[in-house]
């Protein structure tokens, strides 16, 4: 059964940080992954966790720059991974497995937002590929170093889903490229990853969430000119972020809570928001916030995991072989 997207009354809300949600929490002795961990959002929840005591991995397409960003960061190490090259992700999956190292949490953070049109791989929307299909790729290569009966997977979705479900049609936008649909139908699809994902993970103690983490500025808006942030209202006329936005320590907040709180075991597959589980969307207004049916519809999930293993050939979680 579908978990039920309703409130919990964690005690937390939308001024929460990251250390907040951890105060008091000892990590000592827990090995978390956490993709994008160098930069913006996933900086934040990277010093976050291993200030709690966790040891945090940090996969990075460019390995200087995140050692640069983590320079005094004790407890996070650097390892090499390029989320658009399944190559890359075979690679630094089989390297880590092979060290023996066990994985309490996965954190998918990486990703692009509203870029130029890119292809990458066999010609696949780089959106698509690199937010989705990478992390796909990446934690299904990595069940293996899921730690037994309390391992966690959670994805850092968007709000952005509000603009579109999974474009079955043209999912990777051979007719035509609009790269807010892009992201947004990226950012359902990791929304419905972690649907499924839950689903297939029970029997072995495997839990999976998904979330918005509110609306920051971050490198993470590098595509979008100035004028085009004033103009949707993200920043004031000074360039300072509008009325509403969070500041990147309470961006991680809802990602550390998601990886770590008790409150959620037995509520895999959530949507959360503000570190509770989100309430469905009313409106249209994503500074609200909320999730749409589309995004955590157990029958959409189901039929993108199905396309997401013919695309990369992997499917640890069902134990059936792909071409």
């Amino acid at each position: 059964m579908a978990t039920k997207q309703h409130s919990i009354g964690t005690g937390f809300d939308a001024r929460s940080t990251a250390d907040d949600v951890l105060a008091g929490v000892d990590l000592s002795g827990r090995t978390v992954l956490v993709t994008g961990g160098y930069s913006g959002l996933g900086l934040e929840t990277t010093r976050a966790l291993t200030r709690a005591g966790a040891h945090v991995i940090v996969p990075a397409r460019r390995p200087a720059a995140a050692e640069e960003a983590l320079r005094g960061i004790s407890g996070a190490e650097v390892r090499e991974l390029d989320l658009a090259d399944l190559e890359s992700v075979r690679s630094f999956s089989g390297r880590f497995l092979e060290t023996g190292r066990t994985l309490d949490v996965i954190i998918n953070g990486a990703g692009v937002m509203a870029c130029p049109e890119t292809r990458v791989g066999p010609g696949w929307e780089a959106h698509f590929a690199i937010n989705h299909l990478g992390h796909f790729a990446l934690v299904n290569l990595l069940r293996p170093a899921l730690t037994p009966g309390r391992a966690r997977v959670v994805s850092v979705a968007s709000s952005g889903h509000f603009l579109s479900g999974i474009r079955w049609d043209d999912i990777q936008f051979r007719d035509g490229y609009d790269r807010w649909l892009a992201y947004a139908q990226a950012k359902t699809a990791n929304a419905l990853f972690a649907v499924h994902l839950d689903r297939l993970g029970a029997g072995s103690g495997v839990q999976a969430f998904s979330l918005h983490p509110g609306s920051i500025l971050t490198p993470l808006q590098r595509h979008i000119p100035r004028d085009e942030q004033l103009a949707q209202g993200w920043i004031t006329p000074d360039g300072e972020p509008a009325a509403g936005f969070k500041t990147p320590a309470q961006g991680a907040a809802t990602a550390v809570w998601a990886a770590t709180s008790p409150l959620l075991d037995g509520h895999g597959g959530a949507y959360c928001q503000d570190c509770d589980i989100a309430e469905p969307a009313t409106t249209d207004d994503m500074l609200i916030g909320g999730v749409k049916p589309w995004a955590v519809d157990p029958e959409e999930a189901s039929r993108l995991w199905a396309l997401s293993s013919e695309l990369t050939g992997l499917d640890a979680f069902s134990q059936r072989t792909c071409g």
